[in-house]
């Protein structure tokens, strides 16, 4: 049974339909195995942006941060999560949170698959060779963007065009979450500067 769980990805990215499908009305997907795609992924990535050759890597090492690169999958994975849940709440949509984390998950294996041995290749490879990287690393992107497509319309039992109309809803709304963010962000900032040079007055005053 366990190893099922494990095959299961791998069944989902090349039988979308029924993957996602079973996924959540079969129950054949599980969150603990979503959550460890992800966690491979910012590896993967991490990896990808410290040990490419130097034909494709314009990073310094040295100033790399793996912690900025945890926050750089995780805020946009569980932000386009949280957006999607609060579009489709209101336009229907069959999918409880949990679907969403499961079905974005589900839709990154490409990504977890295709960037470690690219970035091996990468080491070894010649300037003409690196188109080749660049191309599977974009088939990675549009596989992935294929999967969240499917994904979506089938964890909300949606139409194509509904499914397109919601996904460019969700980025509209990340978009407002991120102003608003940093907009509470900024006033909260502010209201504690106001109130700590109030209390320095004070001090001083004393």
């Amino acid at each position: 049974m366990k190893q099922d769980y494990l095959k299961f990805p791998l069944h989902v990215i090349v039988h979308p339909f029924d993957g996602f499908w079973d996924m959540k009305y079969e129950q054949k997907g599980r969150l603990r195995v979503a959550l460890a795609i992800v966690a491979l992924l910012i590896l993967a990535m991490i990896v990808q942006k410290q040990f490419s050759g130097f034909l494709v890597n314009f990073n310094d090492p040295r100033r790399m941060n793996s912690l900025s690169e945890i926050v750089f999958v995780l805020f946009p994975f569980f932000l386009w999560c949280t957006a999607n849940w609060s579009v489709t709440t209101l336009m229907g949509g069959e999918g409880k949170f949990r679907d969403i984390v499961m079905a974005t998950s589900y839709a990154l294996v490409p990504m977890v698959l295709i960037y470690p041995p690219m970035t091996l290749a990468s080491r070894f490879m010649v300037q003409e060779e690196t188109a080749f990287y660049y191309l599977l690393n974009t088939v990675a992107a549009l596989w992935f963007l294929g999967l969240l497509f499917v994904g979506i319309m089938t964890v909300h039992q949606y139409t194509p065009s509904k499914t397109v109309l919601t996904m460019i809803l969700t980025v509209i709304v990340m978009g407002i979450i991120v102003f608003l963010g940093t907009l509470i962000f900024s006033m909260l900032q502010q209201i504690y500067e106001f109130i700590a040079n109030i209390y320095r007055e004070l001090i001083f005053r004393v």
